[in-house]
């Protein structure tokens, strides 16, 4: 499978951006597909795992919980991330992972600034 992300880029804190990450090739194999960051200086971290199957079950790094909402269409074989009440902590590079993989997207850059 092939991950291509989009979006990101320079926020004030308090500001939403949103990301996507469309796939390709194999894609009746994903099964969970998460959106992991890696602040600068520091490693990478899990920000959001959602379900592929019917249920679309999600899970969130409690850091997150309350700004963020993963979400995907399956039609449009597309993750997304609605980034909300962003926080300089949330700087990092962002990528979409196919979980149980080494699918991986480009990272894309989320900066949170004033």
């Amino acid at each position: 499978v092939q991950l291509q992300a989009s979006g990101g880029g320079l926020v004030q804190p308090g500001g939403s951006l949103s990301l996507s990450c469309e796939a390709s090739g194999s894609i009746w194999s994903i099964k969970t597909m998460a959106w992991y960051r890696q602040p600068p200086g520091k490693r990478r971290e899990l920000v959001a795992r959602i379900s592929f199957a019917s249920d679309g079950t999600t899970d969130y790094t409690d850091s997150v919980k309350g700004r963020f909402t993963i979400s995907r269409d399956n039609a449009k074989n597309t993750l997304y991330l609605e980034m909300n009440s962003l926080k300089t902590e949330d700087t990092a590079v962002y990528y979409c992972v196919r979980v149980g993989t080494s699918d991986r997207g480009q990272g894309t850059q989320v900066t949170v600034s004033s």
